[in-house]
């Protein structure tokens, strides 16, 4: 049986307050958890009561049995705010709050766009945007890369992926901020629902003319002419766009605004990859790793458990936290640390496991990848110019502002 911290220490920790998560003690709250109460139950927080499991091998074990850790919309959804509190009045269904088996026809609709085969078409595109946005950057000056990098880049892949109007795709990430945010949620609400409202007009007017057109090789209209989506309400056809952008933004986006954060506190590691360009796609997954852009996922219990030793109850909220099982100690040694050629970077969960990992994994990898590539090749050098801004989100683990210098070369 897991051990348990003291009462009164016990109720003291709540790792979702949501300014751990700017000011970077998220960590150390997590490490104090995995050490002493890795399955921990929280009486009281913002979002209710909720367990809290912090271990890589736990995490792996619940997300494994779906049948009994749902992931379903009408019990909860996958955040720690219930999906009822978080879409409001506007309901949207989306495979990701699925449970096997209606997940599993659904998410195989989307999968084509994600294979090899489509990467490789994907590459030289994504090689071509990148290389003309690093020569466009500022040298000597002072500038956000978030804003200049990791959004521009993140925007105009989504676009594609969409086949969504070039001129008007910066709407896309206006909208995956929107619905994701916990402060729009909580404290602007009319403003975040007006910003949905706008998404769902417009994807509406994109459904209407996709339907009535061929079938294209963008996502959105494979997705209206399979036979497992093309049935979609508007609800769900809403909500997996909805999955689509966010999924598409938070991972690439974070991740590539972590990684001027990585090589600054840890520059023998941008000089090994300089050194030893074989170490990219390793580098890649490492930046994922101790990034984790996604903090958590939740699961709802179907009826009582018994897990290690805790009795968990039919409706209790099960808080996965990938941003611990990320650094923990028992599968990644020194996990703080930003290391290159980790032998075992692969093993990180940013994009969860089992029949909910992410369907969009090897895009963020690709993506990631050709951006250290041509960081290499033009032999970058970056100095941080002030503290770098974290979002306030304990769901998405957001980066907002990178403040970098580039020196020329």
């Amino acid at each position: 049986m897991a051990t348990q911290l003291d009462q009164k220490v016990t109720d003291a920790i709540d790792p979702s307050v949501r300014e751990r998560f700017v000011d970077g003690s998220v960590h150390d709250v997590m490490r104090q958890l995995r050490k002493e109460a890795p399955i921990h139950h929280g009486a009281d927080s913002p979002y209710g009561p909720y367990w809290s499991i912090t271990k890589h091998r736990d995490i792996i074990e619940i997300e494994a049995l779906p049948a009994i850790f749902s992931s379903e919309g009408a019990r909860g959804g996958i955040s720690i705010l219930d999906q009822s509190a978080a879409i409001d009045q506007m309901s949207m269904e989306t495979f990701i709050a699925m449970d096997p088996p209606r997940h599993t026809a659904k998410r195989r609709t989307v999968s084509p766009a994600f294979t090899p085969s489509e990467m490789t078409r994907l590459s030289d595109g994504i090689r071509q945007r990148t290389s003309d946005l690093l020569d466009e950057l500022p040298r000597n000056e002072e500038f956000n890369w978030v804003e200049r990098v990791s959004v521009p880049l993140t925007t105009d892949m989504l676009a594609i992926l969409f086949n969504y109007p070039w001129e008007e795709r910066h709407k896309l990430i206006t909208w995956s901020d929107a619905i994701t945010s916990f402060d729009m949620i909580e404290n602007h609400p009319e403003e975040r629902m007006a910003l949905i409202f706008e998404m769902v007009t417009a994807f509406h007017q994109l459904w209407d003319l996709r339907s009535k057109s061929e079938q294209t090789p963008d996502l959105l209209s494979m997705m209206i002419h399979s036979d497992a989506l093309g049935k979609m309400d508007a609800q769900e056809f809403l909500g997996n766009m909805a999955l689509l952008i966010v999924g598409g933004n938070d991972t690439t986006r974070n991740s590539m605004s972590a990684i001027p954060v990585a090589f600054s506190q840890y520059p023998d590691e941008w000089a090994k990859i300089q050194n030893d360009e074989s170490l990219l796609p390793n580098a890649a997954s490492e930046v994922i790793r101790w990034q984790t852009p996604v903090a958590h996922m939740r699961r709802t219990v179907v009826a009582d458990a018994e897990f290690h030793g805790h009795k968990f109850r039919e409706g209790d909220k099960i808080i996965l936290w990938y941003i611990s099982a990320n650094r923990d100690e028992a599968v990644f040694d020194n996990a703080d640390k930003f290391i290159a050629d980790r032998e075992n970077a692969r093993r990180h969960l940013s994009f969860g496991y089992g029949v909910h990992r992410c369907v969009g994994a090897r895009l963020a990898e690709l993506q990631i990848q050709i951006l250290l590539s041509e960081m290499v090749k033009r032999k970058m050098s970056f100095e941080l110019e002030g503290d770098i801004v974290r979002a306030n989100n304990p769901f998405v683990h957001g980066i907002l502002n990178v403040p970098l210098r580039i020196a020329s070369n």
